[in-house]
C-alpha cells in the first residue's frame, strides 16, 4: 500500500508540473477573450475532460502495446526521462514551445481540444510521465493497486488544472506575468530533476538486466 501511495504522489506531482496550468492561463484567457464566464467554464470542463480521457487511453493502451511488443521498461523509463529533461530545461530557460503554437492552432476547430487539451495538457511530457510511472509497476499482487494510484493521480491533476482554468482571471490578476514566469522556471527545474532520476534509474536497471553490473 505504501508503494502505491508513493506512486500516486510521484505521478501527481510530476504530471501537475508537466501540465503546469499556470503557464496555460494567459493563453486560455487570450483564446476566450470577449466571452462570458459561462463560456470560460464550459471550455475549461471540456478541455480537462478531453485531456483526462487521452491520459487514461495512453495509460491503458500505451502500456499494453509496450508489453505486447516487448519493449524494455527500463528503456521506456530512460527515454521518458530524457524527454522530461528536455522539457524541464525549456521551462527553466523560458522557452515555451507548446505555447508558441497554441494560438496559431486555435482557429482550427474546437479550442477545448486543440490547443488546450492537446498539446498544452496532453503532450510529449505527459505521455513520458505516464509511461515512465507505469514502467515502475512490477508484476505482483500490487499491480492493480499501482494502476489505480496512477489513475487517481491523473484525476487529481486534472481537477487542480480545472480549478486553475475556472479561476484563471483571479489567478492571473493576483500572481501576474512575473509570478507565472517565476513559477514556470521553478517547475522546469523540478521536471528536469525528475527526468534525470528516471534516466539514471532506467540506465541502471538496463545494466542490471544485461548483467553488466550486479544488482544490489
Amino acid at each position: 500500500m505504501q508503494s502505491a501511495v508513493t506512486l500516486f504522489v510521484s505521478t501527481f506531482s510530476t504530471l501537475l508540473a508537466i501540465i503546469n496550468p499556470l503557464e496555460a492561463l494567459p493563453i486560455y484567457l487570450q483564446l476566450l477573450a470577449g466571452q462570458d464566464d459561462a463560456a470560460h467554464l464550459k471550455v475549461a470542463r471540456r478541455s480537462c475532460l478531453y485531456a483526462t480521457l487521452l491520459l487514461f487511453f495512453f495509460l491503458v493502451f500505451g502500456t499494453l502495446l509496450l508489453r505486447i511488443f516487448g519493449v524494455s521498461l527500463s528503456m521506456v523509463r530512460a527515454v521518458g526521462g530524457i524527454i522530461l529533461l528536455r522539457i524541464g530545461f525549456q521551462l527553466f530557460s523560458g522557452s515555451t514551445g507548446a505555447s508558441s503554437i497554441a494560438v496559431g492552432q486555435s482557429k482550427n476547430g474546437d479550442i477545448a481540444f486543440v490547443p488546450l487539451a492537446m498539446p498544452l495538457m496532453f503532450g510529449p511530457g505527459a505521455i513520458a510521465t505516464i509511461l515512465g510511472m507505469a514502467s515502475l509497476i512490477k508484476k505482483s499482487e500490487l499491480e492493480a493497486a499501482s494502476f489505480v494510484a496512477i489513475g487517481a493521480a491523473i484525476l487529481a491533476t486534472m481537477f487542480v488544472t480545472y480549478l486553475c482554468l475556472a479561476y484563471a482571471k483571479t489567478l492571473v490578476g493576483r500572481i501576474g506575468p512575473l509570478g507565472i514566469d517565476a513559477a514556470t522556471r521553478i517547475v522546469g527545474f523540478f521536471v528536469a530533476a525528475i527526468g534525470g532520476g528516471l534516466v539514471f534509474h532506467g540506465v541502471l536497471e538496463a545494466l542490471h538486466d544485461a548483467g553488466v553490473i550486479a544488482p544490489h
